[in-house]
C-alpha cells in the first residue's frame, strides 16, 4: 500500500484525494460489491457512478460491440445519439427536448451557465453557499469545497444552503435577495443553479413545494432555473425520475452525468429549444468525445436498463426501508435520519450543538474496515451518506445498518 501511495504521488502529484484514511485498493467489480487487491469482497453503498451495478453484463457488451464498429464524433452524422436523446427527453417534461452531449458533469454545467447568459443577456448567477456544481472555471467558481483564488467573482452570489428547518418564504427571501445585489451590482440576473434534492448541501428534508417562492422569484427577474440532476436523477429517489420533478418545478435547463452511461465518461445538458436556439446563436460550440457512438450506446444501454430492471421502483421501496431502519437508530448524537429512496443517512451533532464532524469520521472508517464503502457529505461533513447502487437490495440494507447499529456502539461518543 505504501508503494503504491508513493508510486501515486510521484506520478499524479500531491494533494490528489483520495477516501479513507487507510485508502481501498479496489480491482474488481460486480453488481452492487467491489473487492481489493487482497480479495477482500466490500459492500457499495456509496458509488452511484455504476447507476445499475458495477459491469452489468448488457452496458458491458453495448461499449464492446458499439466500440469494434465505429467511434467517431457528431460532425459525421450517426443513429445512436439521435436515439438516445429522444429515449432520454421522453423521460421529461417542460418541454425539455433537446440536448448536447458532452463528456462530465463540470462540462455540462458550464454550457448551463452559458445557456443563461445567451437567453438572459446577463452573467449573474446563484447557488447555495455549501454545493459543488464541477471543477471548470466557471462551475468552481459555484462550488462551496475550496474558495477560487482571488475570492468569488462579483457575478456570484451564494445563498445560504437550506437546512431540514428552513421554510420555503425564508428561502425564497435569500434568492430574492441575491438577485437584487448582481442587479445592483451591474451585472444583472442569468440564473440559479441548484441540485433539487441539495445533495452536497446534505440532502435536508424539504418537502416538494420548497423551491416555490425562489422559482417565483427567478422568474420575475428574467432568470433561469438550471437543475443538476447528476445525483438525484436516473431514478434514483424512487417517487420520481427526476428530482425537479419531486420538488415540483419547472427548470429551463438540466445536467446530467456520472451515472447516466454507468461509469462510460459522458454527460448532457438538456434544455428547451428556445434555450438551446439562444445558446447555439451565441455561442460556437463542439465537444469532440461528447456524444460520441459508443458513448450513446452506452448510455442508452443503462436506461434501458433502469426500465427494464424496474430499478426506481427498487429503489423506492429498498429506500424506504432503509430510512425506516435509520430512523428506529437510537443514539445521543443522531439529529436526524433522512433519505430519498437510494439516498439516506444520518446527520450527528454533540450535546451543545455542534457538528459532530470526527465522529462522523470515525464511523465511516470503521464501516469500511467492516466491509462497506459510504462516507459523509454536509457543510461540517458530519452527516453519515449512503448512496448505494440501484440494484441495491432490501438484504444488502440490513447488512449495511446492522454493521452501522454494531459500529455506532462500539465508536466513543463524547457528548
Amino acid at each position: 500500500m505504501t508503494d503504491l501511495l508513493e508510486r501515486r504521488t510521484r506520478l499524479m502529484g500531491p494533494h490528489v484525494p483520495t477516501f479513507y484514511d487507510r485508502p481501498v485498493h479496489l480491482v474488481r467489480g460486480q453488481g452492487v460489491h467491489l473487492w481489493d487487491a487482497s480479495g477482500k469482497r466490500y459492500l457499495d453503498c456509496y458509488n452511484n457512478v455504476a447507476h445499475v451495478g458495477h459491469c452489468h453484463p448488457r452496458v458491458v457488451a453495448a461499449i464492446a460491440e458499439q466500440s469494434a464498429t465505429l467511434n467517431t464524433h457528431t460532425r459525421y452524422l450517426h443513429d445512436g445519439i439521435l436515439e438516445y436523446i429522444e429515449a432520454l427527453t421522453a423521460t421529461l417534461n417542460h418541454d425539455l427536448s433537446q440536448m448536447i452531449m458532452v463528456c462530465t458533469g463540470s462540462e455540462a454545467n458550464d454550457i448551463a451557465l452559458r445557456m443563461a447568459q445567451a437567453v438572459t443577456g446577463k452573467i449573474g448567477i446563484i447557488a447555495t453557499d455549501n454545493t459543488y456544481h464541477g471543477n471548470t472555471l466557471a462551475t468552481s467558481h459555484l462550488s462551496t469545497r475550496r474558495p477560487p483564488i482571488g475570492g468569488y467573482p462579483d457575478h456570484v452570489v451564494l445563498v445560504p444552503a437550506p437546512l431540514s428547518d428552513t421554510t420555503p418564504e425564508a428561502f425564497g427571501t435569500h434568492v430574492s435577495h441575491a438577485i437584487q445585489t448582481l442587479e445592483d451590482r451591474g451585472h444583472g440576473f442569468g440564473g440559479m443553479m441548484l441540485c433539487p434534492i441539495f445533495a452536497n448541501e446534505g440532502f435536508p428534508q424539504v418537502s416538494k413545494g420548497f423551491f416555490d417562492p425562489a422559482a417565483k422569484a427567478i422568474k420575475a427577474a428574467g432568470g433561469l432555473i438550471l437543475c443538476d440532476e447528476v445525483q438525484p436523477g436516473f431514478g434514483r429517489i424512487g417517487s420520481h425520475f427526476w428530482g425537479h420533478e419531486w420538488l415540483g418545478i419547472a427548470p429551463d435547463v438540466v445536467t446530467v452525468g456520472k451515472p447516466m452511461a454507468n461509469g462510460y465518461p459522458v454527460a448532457g445538458t438538456i434544455a428547451r429549444p428556445d434555450v438551446m436556439a439562444a445558446f447555439r446563436e451565441a455561442f460556437g460550440y463542439f465537444n469532440t468525445f461528447g456524444g460520441n457512438p459508443v458513448a450513446a450506446a452506452a448510455a442508452l444501454e443503462t436506461l434501458r436498463v433502469i426500465q427494464d430492471e424496474e430499478l426506481q421502483e427498487n429503489a423506492a421501496k429498498v429506500g424506504a426501508h432503509a430510512l425506516e431502519r435509520l430512523q428506529g437508530i437510537t443514539h445521543a448524537g443522531a439529529v436526524e435520519a433522512r433519505g430519498y429512496g437510494l439516498f439516506f443517512g444520518i446527520e450527528f451533532q454533540h450535546d451543545d450543538g455542534t457538528p459532530a464532524t470526527d465522529y462522523c469520521a470515525a464511523v465511516v472508517e470503521k464501516m469500511v474496515q467492516g466491509g462497506v464503502l459510504m462516507n459523509r457529505i454536509g457543510r461540517h461533513m458530519n452527516t453519515l451518506k449512503m448512496r448505494p447502487p440501484m440494484p441495491f437490495e432490501r438484504q444488502h440494507a440490513d447488512q449495511a445498518i446492522d454493521l452501522l447499529e454494531q459500529v455506532l456502539k462500539d465508536t466513543p461518543w463524547n457528548g
